[in-house]
């Protein structure tokens, strides 16, 4: 059964009043589901960056910064090539099949995989289980833009695209709130690594509701009525006239083959792999900063507790350690929600293209200083300034992601194309903390005074790949103001 929620009001609205004005019961619905189907795919994320370095050391049976640092760069890096072959597939399957048959699967998907990694037992199968999450990590929010764009009318699409980016902040830090708690309990007899990814499993409770409630959009119900080409068609028209055949759902052959779809995919996917390889091969190694930083410190906590067995004070920091990566983590997000929502409102006064080049430089700007300075001015107290300033422009972009690539494509590929963007530039992007770790081992010798130095530096170096966004934005089309294409 087919629900066709009401037409876009974009005819008839006279520009005046809040981006909301119009909105009915279903379009809010629409926009709760993706957002929560969002915010759990990053929980989801956000659970694996707090998890990876202990999870490393657990399974690697070692505290070796270098080496466990080095795993963790692997393990991310396949993640990533999962999220990528994951939101390719899922992008076409939902431009095909639907957007909430796909939202269902994809979210099945990642909740089932996270569950299964609490039950690892060596940094391979590990990663084998991230791959297969990374699958439906990926596929879920290109479906969940496309679904929101296409019901949303025009003058309230840009918004509603940026609160649901924005929410995923809160997604993330749901995450951290989960690891700042299981820091302070007492033990449970299993690691808290396992418990994270257990406590993963908790959103496949959304696909019941999926299931039941939601429906698809009228622009994709329209599109998929239109007949895909079929020999026989000419020789069954009415008085032997032709019968042409409709462009096909979810087509690459289309989306590369004209030459406008194929300006906009390349665009939209350099502006992905930079925000991704700044994100996740720079960013969110932040927290194995944190532990590599502030190791000595949390030792001596232990220590000035009065402990002195050698498996107590390691699990008394390890512990510890968990925690202030959750106030990271925390802090992080706070600044990532106000950053996508700065996004939101700054794209909409003075377009795309100005706001994406003032993230990128504002992304590399504070992700080097942060990397450079990060506990040698105030402390531990950096934490509470400089993570949240580089969390907000880092993440602001893929507020703009949100927002601009569903902009670029018909509805016949809009799907297809936010994926390909977002996921090629992703699969390009795995590279990113394949690069770190690389790094890492070159800037390796410098880590006999200082044990974060050789990661510092890499991070640094890193923060040029920003600089590719910014090469790429004089190729970007201008969208704002514009109905979406059909």
């Amino acid at each position: 059964m087919m629900h066709a929620e009401p037409p876009g009001d974009a005819a008839l609205d006279d520009g005046k009043g809040p981006w909301h004005r119009g909105l009915t019961r279903y379009h809010w619905f629409v926009l709760a589901v993706a957002a929560l189907g969002w915010l759990f795919d990053t929980m989801d994320q956000q659970l694996f960056n707090l998890a990876r370095k202990p999870a490393m050391e657990d399974l690697l049976g070692t505290g070796d910064a270098n080496r466990v640092n080095f795993y963790g760069t692997v393990a991310t890096s396949i993640f990533i090539v999962g999220w990528a072959v994951g939101g390719l597939f899922f992008g076409i399957l939902g431009d095909k099949i639907g957007r909430a048959k796909t939202m269902l699967l994809t979210i099945l998907i990642y909740s089932i995989f996270t569950g299964l990694s609490a039950f690892s037992f060596t940094v391979w199968d590990f990663a084998f289980y991230r791959f297969l999450t990374g699958l439906g990590v990926g596929g879920e929010f290109a479906v969940g833009v496309a679904l929101v764009a296409e019901v949303m009318p025009d003058h309230a699409r840009a918004r509603a695209l940026g609160w649901l980016q924005a929410l995923s902040a809160v997604g993330n830090m749901t995450a951290a709130m989960i690891a700042i708690t299981l820091g302070s309990i007492a033990d449970t007899g299993m690691d808290s690594w396992r418990i994270m990814f257990l406590i993963g499993t908790l959103p496949a409770l959304l696909a019941i509701v999926i299931r039941m409630k939601l429906k698809e959009p009228e622009r994709w119900q329209k599109a998929a009525q239109v007949k895909e080409a079929d020999p026989m068609a000419a020789d069954d028209a009415i008085g032997g006239a032709e019968v042409e055949a409709g462009p096909k759902l979810g087509s690459l052959a289309e989306l590369f083959g004209d030459p406008r779809w194929r300006r906009n995919t390349i665009v939209g996917m350099l502006l992905a792999f930079s925000g991704v390889v700044g994100l996740w091969g720079i960013g969110f190694f932040s927290f194995d900063l944190i532990r590599d930083v502030f190791a000595d410190a949390a030792r001596q906590m232990a220590i000035d507790s009065g402990l002195e067995d050698e498996a107590a004070i390691s699990a008394f920091a390890g512990k510890k350690l968990t925690q202030w990566t959750g106030y990271v983590s925390l802090v992080q997000n706070a600044g990532a929600f106000f950053g996508i929502y700065a996004f939101s409102v700054i794209t909409e006064r003075i377009g795309r293209k100005p706001t994406f080049a003032i993230a990128f430089l504002l992304a590399m700007f504070s992700t080097a200083f942060t990397f450079l300075f990060l506990g040698r001015i105030a402390g531990f107290y950096d934490v509470y300034w400089m993570i949240p300033i580089m969390g907000f422009c880092q993440i602001a972009l893929f507020g703009g992601y949100a927002i601009y690539f569903p902009e670029l494509f018909p509805t016949r590929l809009r799907s297809t194309g936010t994926s390909f963007c977002y996921n090629v530039g992703r699969l390009v992007a795995a590279t990113g903390p394949l690069a770190l770790g690389g790094l890492i081992t070159v800037f390796a010798e410098y880590g006999e005074t200082d044990t974060s130095l050789p990661l510092r530096y890499a991070g640094v170096t890193m923060c040029a790949a920003f600089l590719i966004g910014l090469c790429a934005l004089p190729f970007a089309p201008e969208t704002r103001d514009q109905p979406l294409p059909e």
